[in-house]
């Protein structure tokens, strides 16, 4: 329980303070449980990305909760992702039950923080182009694949690139004699179950019941949801079609964009909103519908996924899709994370000496946060 705990505490204060969308809290999870915590092998860590990049859900969240559930079973699985994403759905609620509007005298630190995600994810992507681009082979990967991102970004050129690194993984990466080849960990057949039943089952339910056609409309977007929480905007537009006014939907989006923590709690704002006689539970009930299919896939695979990454060709394809997350952390660096932070020298003047800082200094993350939201809120 009590390293349950400690689980909850740390991602809570990532939550208050992981601006900048999943680039960026790959950035954040990297530095403070690989680099500073140590909870996890950078490897090992790069694993749980390669496999949140090939299912549907909160990629950050679905690594947050991976993480958790290393570190302290489904406890901590729970903990990581309740902590992660209390910040955001306080946030969000309170924004979809009140009629106030954008223009809060926080913009500044906001705008801060957001460079200090430019930081960060420059941050992360330089250390794992360390550990995972060491030859020509796996830097032209990691480069084609930032190439191919920022000419045609699209969720089907970021599949598609997965898809061809890991066949050139398998092509280019030598077998290691020493290479577990005997481990048949099998996917975990309950969690993929309660998946399959609810993905088939709910849209039935939801015919006699509007409590569950809330849930299985957010439970739908979150099975299909491939790329991250940018992709759920269209999904959920589509789903949920005109219950939901346009203005106050584009409301709780950019809201989602501005704030710490994952963007998939775009689903609370609009739970909220569209159940306003009984708010709360909405928000809860959507929050945790868009959640659950990813995290039921997670507690499905990773087991498999961890085992079956030690086979000679899987791990040749996890050697050419690691190099190409590389290439994708540099081009979420530019959009959106670098776009939609920087928009001034002064903003570029505050990157250049904060990535100096956390490269030559390694100052705690809380001081950096700190730092960055005054220089914000003074300069703006």
């Amino acid at each position: 329980m009590q390293r349950a705990f400690e689980v909850f505490w740390r991602f809570l204060l990532l939550g208050c303070t992981s601006f900048g969308g999943p680039a960026a809290h790959l950035g954040y999870f990297q530095k403070t449980f690989v680099q500073d915590l140590k909870w996890i092998e950078q490897d090992a860590y790069a694993r749980l990305i390669s496999l949140s990049q090939f299912l549907p859900g909160p990629g950050s969240s679905q690594v947050g909760f991976a993480l958790g559930l290393r570190q302290a079973g489904l406890a901590g699985g729970i903990a990581a992702f309740v902590g992660f994403t209390l910040p955001s759905f306080l946030i969000l609620y309170f924004l979809a039950t009140s009629d106030t509007e954008s223009g809060s005298p926080l913009s500044g630190a906001v705008h801060g923080l957001k460079l200090l995600a430019v930081v960060v994810v420059a941050d992360a992507t330089l250390s794992m182009q360390r550990s995972f681009c060491q030859d020509n082979r796996t830097l032209s990967i990691a480069i084609l694949t930032a190439c191919a991102l920022l000419i045609a970004p699209s969720l089907w050129t970021q599949f598609w690139v997965l898809i061809i690194a890991a066949l050139l993984g398998i092509w280019l990466k030598k077998s290691d004699s020493s290479t577990d080849t005997n481990n048949t960990t099998k996917p975990a057949k309950i969690p993929l179950l309660i998946f399959v039943v609810l993905f088939i089952g709910l849209p039935v339910v939801a015919l006699v019941s509007d409590w569950a056609a809330l849930f299985s409309a957010f439970y739908q977007a979150g099975s299909l949801v491939f790329g991250g929480g940018h992709v759920v905007l269209p999904l959920l537009q589509q789903t949920l079609g005109e219950a939901v006014d346009p203005n106050r939907f584009l409301l709780g989006y950019a809201a989602a964009q501005a704030i710490p923590g994952p963007m998939f709690t775009l689903a609370t704002f609009l739970g909220a909103d569209l159940q306003k006689d009984f708010a709360l539970l909405g928000a809860l009930v959507a929050t945790l519908g868009v959640f659950l299919p990813g995290f039921l896939l997670v507690l499905s695979l990773q087991g498999a996924w961890e085992s079956l990454a030690t086979r000679p060709k899987v791990a040749g394809a996890v050697w050419g899709i690691n190099a190409a997350v590389v290439g994708l952390l540099l081009s979420a660096l530019y959009q959106p994370v670098f776009v939609s932070g920087v928009s001034s020298g002064q903003d570029m003047a505050l990157v250049v000496i904060g990535f100096f800082i956390l490269q030559k200094f390694k100052p705690p993350i809380l001081l950096l946060v700190s730092a960055f939201a005054l220089a914000g809120w003074l300069c703006i």
